[in-house]
Parts: C-alpha cells; structure tokens; sequence
C-alpha cells in the first residue's frame, strides 16, 4: 500500500510566497513543486535568494517534492551549451533548497530527431548527476516525450537517471488515455504524479471529473507502490499569473468556472482528497 503525500505548485494559489505558504497550511499541505517565487521562476533565483527561500520555507515547516523547473522546454536545434548551464545552476538552487528532484521536459521540434534529443538530455542528466540531483521527466504536449512509448524509450535509455512523471492531463491533450494507454506501460517506473484531470476536448477539469480516470490509477498506484508516493496537485483551472509562460502554442483550455485561483485551488483539494477517501474506504 502507497503512503500518498500532497505537494501542490502553490504558484496557482498566489505568485506570492509568503501567500502560497499561507494557502498551503491552510489546506494541510506540507510539500511544494517549487516554480514562482514572487513572480519569478525558480530557475532565476541567485543564490542568496534561494537561501532566502529555504528560510522562509523552514519556517513555514514546508519542504520541497522537486524544483519546477522549465529544462527541457527549448528547441532541441537551440544553444544545448547554454542550457546545460541553466541546469547546473539549477541543481545548484535544488541543493540550496534540500531538494534531489528537478522536473525537466524533453524539448520541442523533435520530429526524426531522437539522437538530437538523447545527446542533449544526456548532457542536461549528466549534470543533474554530478550534482546528486534526479531530473525528472514530465510528459508534455509537443516535446520527444509526450506519449508513453516515448517516455517510456528515455526511461530505458537513462535508467536511475531519469525520473518519470506521470500526467494524466497532458496526456489526453496528446490524444492519449492515461489509464488505458499510459499506465500500464509506465506504472513499474513512476516516481510521482501530476494530479491534472481534463476532458476529451482536452479543457482542464478538478480530478475526476474528465476522462483521465484518476481515482483507477490511484488505486492501481496503490497497490503497486510500498512507501510514499507524491501526488502534486497542478490545478490550471483558473488563469493564473505565468501561465502564459508555461505553454508552447496552443493555450490550455480552461473551463473559467472559479472566480479566483483561491477558489479553483480549494476545488482541486478537494477534488483529489475525495478521490484518496475513496479509495482508503
């Protein structure tokens, strides 16, 4: 049996630290997927900065699931050198925040470019290595590694490596079933979870109540896994500040039923907590 543990990207509460810690007592959260910080992305912190975060964090009493990181989210024909730059101080930042996970994606325009993709990732890994921190691959509409096979091909390219993270709502925007499809190529090799629900159409909506099939995968998670899991919940059920920054083309397509990001916050909570008493019953 799992031991499931919340996280959230409190960035959709608030841009506001100060306000994401306060949300995140509020709700009984205790972990954050760290990725804006007063309006900034984490990967822009200096090092003082980041030890500022850390004490603000600690006495907050909430300690990091992994570093929201945008690695991975450039053109694969883009400056690599640079890029692995950004992903040393990245780890960098990890380490100043007691964190071993960075979330990373596998860049765009990748079609008939897998050597391009595996030499470049290979690079951006073996930084995150050297600096005794897992880069965690997050399926993602338009990158190498937005389908199960995919991912599943850079998880037995990189072994240890690399991390996988599961998203049910990207997936569907891929035109992918999660449970069906997904799920059972990748269950031996998660290491945490989006919680990301959507529908058909692809329009972002609470967990449970698109076709992801959340509440199935849980329970199969479940009863695979021994020890903790990580359910980050990732809302995007109400525009938010640098949402905009976050996609690649086509917008996500949000329903717009919540007034506020506190309002679609609270719902997601809910949402997911529903879906855990279920399955606990």
């Amino acid at each position: 049996m799992a031991k499931f543990r919340l996280s959230a990207f409190a960035d959709e509460y608030s841009p506001l630290l100060d306000r994401q810690l306060a949300g995140l007592a509020a709700f009984g959260i205790d972990k954050i997927e760290l990725r804006g910080v007063d309006g900034r992305n984490v990967s822009e912190l200096t090092a003082s900065e980041a030890r500022e975060v850390k004490r603000r964090l600690d006495g907050a009493g909430i300690t990091l699931s992994a570093v929201g990181s945008p690695l991975g989210k450039i053109d694969v024909g883009g400056d690599i050198g640079a890029h692995v730059e950004l992903t040393r101080r990245v780890c960098e930042t990890a380490n100043m925040l007691g964190c071993g996970r960075v979330r990373g994606f596998s860049f765009y325009g990748t079609q008939n470019k897998r050597e391009a993709v595996i030499d470049a990732l290979g690079k951006m890994i073996d930084a995150c290595c050297g600096a005794g921190v897992l880069y965690c691959h997050e399926n993602e509409k338009g990158i190498y590694g937005d389908t199960p096979a995919r991912c599943l091909d850079l998880k037995e390219t990189f072994g240890d490596k690399i991390g996988v993270v599961f998203d049910h709502a990207n997936y569907i925007q891929c035109g992918v079933k999660p449970y069906e499809d997904a799920l059972p190529m990748l269950i031996d090799h998660i290491d945490y979870l989006h919680i990301k629900d959507a529908d058909a159409d692809g329009t972002v909506v609470p967990a449970g109540e698109g076709v992801g099939r959340i509440a199935e995968t849980l329970a199969d998670v479940d009863a695979k896994y021994d020890g903790e899991v990580i359910l980050t919940l990732e809302p995007h059920l109400h525009v938010f500040a640098g949402l905009d920054a976050l996609e690649h083309g086509e917008k996500s397509k949000l329903r717009g039923t919540y007034a506020t990001s506190e309002e679609a916050f609270a719902a997601a909570v809910g949402a997911l907590r529903t879906i855990l008493d279920g399955i606990r019953r």
